[in-house]
């Protein structure tokens, strides 16, 4: 992540941010998500804080292995263009995300076309389900073949593991959209494209 400003904080200095935020967040009851839309308080510098591409939290190098205190840093996660921040009323951290912080893990599915709904549970146990404010979005690339993801909230996105990925395609269809048959996945009233049928062929999917 670039530096913004203050830069990246020293051990000592992440050490000290990272028990202000402890501090900060410990006394928090979960009362829903905390509205950090809503705070705007001062930037401090980068954490050494990292979510890989597989959704694993790592701080100073090392996986932070308390499920709940993942969960915690989650729930205080703001996306500011394309910079990723841990957000309390007091104070900002800005940390790495190298693809999606989320990951969908768990997969639902009731009903057909249209009207099928489509639940997704992510590795902090967020559940979503497909629709105007869950949409999904497809990305290709040579290789890597189709990729999906599934929108958290606020601009937070989580990747769908390779296992969902291959059950969530095999609910597509094709549809004529603008006189182009589309391959997409409908549900929650949608028709979430993936690509054109022509350009698919055969392409796998990975996460």
């Amino acid at each position: 992540m670039p530096r913004r400003g203050k830069g990246i904080l020293t051990m000592t200095d992440g050490a000290s941010a990272m028990d202000r935020l402890l501090g900060s967040l410990a006394g928090a009851k979960r009362r829903g998500l905390p509205p950090v839309e809503r705070w705007n308080p001062p930037f401090c510098g980068d954490l050494d804080m990292r979510i890989t591409r597989d959704g694993t939290w790592f701080y100073l190098g090392t996986p932070i292995g308390r499920p709940a205190l993942v969960k915690l840093f989650s729930s205080v996660l703001k996306r500011e263009g394309d910079g990723y921040f841990l957000v309390t009323p007091v104070e900002k951290v800005g940390i790495t995300v190298e693809d999606a912080p989320f990951q969908a893990v768990e997969m639902a599915v009731e009903g057909e076309g249209d009207g099928r709904r489509i639940l997704f549970r992510t590795q902090v146990d967020d559940l979503v389900t497909v629709g105007p404010e869950h949409a999904l979005r497809f990305e290709r690339s040579r290789g890597d073949g189709v990729t999906p993801y599934v929108h958290v909230r606020r601009g937070l996105w989580a990747r769908v593991t390779r296992a969902l990925t291959y059950d969530l395609l095999a609910l597509g269809e094709e549809r004529g959209i603008d006189g182009e048959a589309q391959f997409g996945v409908a549900a929650g009233g949608l028709f979430h494209i993936v690509a054109p049928a022509a350009e698919l062929g055969g392409e796998g999917g990975e996460a």
